[in-house]
């Protein structure tokens, strides 16, 4: 699968790896093998998991005393423009080939060709555009800065992250 492919299947289903907001710890453990780095953050009120390319973050199943589940996802797509050891690692591991860039062009026009195009909200982020998709809960974050070139980091037009957020809901 090419990284533009699934970047549009998380974009428009909210689901990464068979992943979503609510998924275990053991969950993620048995959907990715790759290799990932832990931090447990004061008196374990969270967890996050880094695996170079994709982030959780994990808090505590209330009720359950001690189980993970997933609260946000990231893939910080931005990491891939300086390190291409990451890119290459990602595939053996996972079967998901990514380019050291990816601009939104190549994003959209691959949503174009995907079932269930969510709507986009575009707010202006400063240096950076946001395009949110209530529908699946992902936004997308895009490099607005034309002073911005491709190199070591992500130029002008070029997606930064993509995020797996859950809506604040009034009790």
């Amino acid at each position: 699968m090419t990284g533009v492919e699934f970047l549009a299947s998380f974009l428009t289903t909210g689901e990464l790896y068979g992943l979503r907001v609510g998924s275990t710890l053991d969950e993620v453990d048995r959907a990715l093998p790759h290799p990932f780095v832990d931090v447990v953050g004061e008196e374990g009120a969270w967890l996050r998991r880094d695996y170079g390319l994709v982030e959780f973050a994990f808090n505590p199943e209330p009720g359950s005393g001690s189980e993970w589940v997933v609260a946000t996802v990231t893939v910080q797509l931005h990491r891939l423009a300086s390190d291409e050891d990451l890119t290459r690692a990602w595939a053996r591991s996972t079967g998901v080939d990514f380019p050291r860039y990816t601009s939104w062009e190549e994003l959209r026009d691959e949503l174009s060709r995907t079932h269930g195009i969510p709507e986009l909200k575009v707010t202006d982020q400063g240096g950076f555009l946001q395009y949110r998709a209530a529908s699946s809960n992902v936004s997308v974050l895009v490099v607005d800065d034309g002073g911005e070139e491709r190199g070591h980091r992500v130029g002008d037009g070029d997606v930064w992250s993509l995020d797996l957020w859950v809506p604040f809901r009034a009790g």
